[in-house]
């Protein structure tokens, strides 16, 4: 199981995405960002994520443009940020997300569920929301839809009014993180058909150096980071490991020579020091 960067996941619509995605969050946009896409796809990435809260999709859609890889071998995320929220709003965020990156995104994704600001506007403002991705779906505007940080309550709230049911659940999951409402809400999506994305797979360097990450990394002759993304695959989650540094870029793709076995998963699921790095969905600000 997932033997090569061209393995992919299948969302419940038949569209198959990379299995592997290069993550963009706080990567400074203009020529950091530009220079570290490039990077990505001349490793062999094949998944760009971006969204329009992380200000660099201007650099992300001109390292699409310079690129020699086709653009149909390209899949590319964006989301549409809190403020943006609501049918009409979705609808213009996304023709600006498409400017700024010269091309229509290939997966569009509501960023957070609920922020801690709108709660009042809870459900209804999702919802609506939603109507606007089922629309662009619709209309083939985008190959897919999906959804981020959202827990099973969320989720059930959306399976409640949609025509057309999210295919990702982009969430954070990692090693270390073993809050129960984030592992229900991956054992939730995926039992629905829901693709289950993991941000912040390596931890944003906080487990580097932890002894039992460190002593599977000496096991099999690899790096901490190469096992924290491999752990995201064999839990089945789609990671999205981020660098800016050429050389880690390419180290972070090169999973595929090994595997984990069952000690080696139940020693790195037993860790929970880690914890969350990110708001909890119901908090998050605006």
């Amino acid at each position: 199981m997932f033997t090569s960067l061209s393995d992919t996941f299948t969302l419940s619509n038949g569209v198959t995405i990379p299995c592997v995605g290069f993550g963009t969050y706080k990567t400074p946009d203009g020529d950091v960002c530009r220079e570290s896409v490039l990077t990505a796809l001349d490793a062999g990435y094949r998944h760009i994520d971006t969204a329009e809260f992380y200000f660099n999709e201007d650099g992300v859609g001109q390292a699409l443009k310079e690129t020699s890889v086709p653009r149909d071998e390209i899949f590319l995320t964006t989301k549409v940020w809190n403020t943006h929220q609501g049918y009409y709003a979705t609808l213009a965020a996304f023709d600006e997300s498409a400017k700024r990156l010269g091309t229509a995104p290939d997966l569009y994704l509501v960023h957070w569920p609920v922020t801690k600001d709108f709660k009042d506007d809870y459900p209804a403002r999702f919802i609506d929301t939603w109507r606007a991705m089922e629309r662009l779906y619709e209309e083939g505007r985008v190959r897919a839809i999906g959804v981020c940080n959202c827990l099973k309550t969320h989720l059930t709230t959306l399976f409640d009014a949609c025509k057309v049911p999210p295919m990702v659940n982009q969430i954070e999951y990692h090693f270390g993180f073993t809050d129960a409402d984030q592992l229900e809400a991956a054992a939730f999506s995926r039992t629905h058909g829901v693709v289950v994305e993991g941000w912040a797979p390596l931890c944003r360097g906080k487990a580097f150096g932890h002894p039992v990450l460190a002593a599977v990394a000496q096991k099999h002759g690899k790096t901490e980071a190469q096992v924290l993304v491999r752990f995201c695959l064999e839990h089945g989650v789609l990671p999205l490991p981020k660098s800016a540094t050429p050389s880690r870029i390419i180290e972070n793709a090169d999973v595929f020579s090994f595997s984990l076995d069952k000690e080696d998963l139940a020693a790195l699921s037993a860790v929970s020091s880690v914890g969350r790095l990110g708001p909890h969905p119901d908090e998050a600000r605006h």
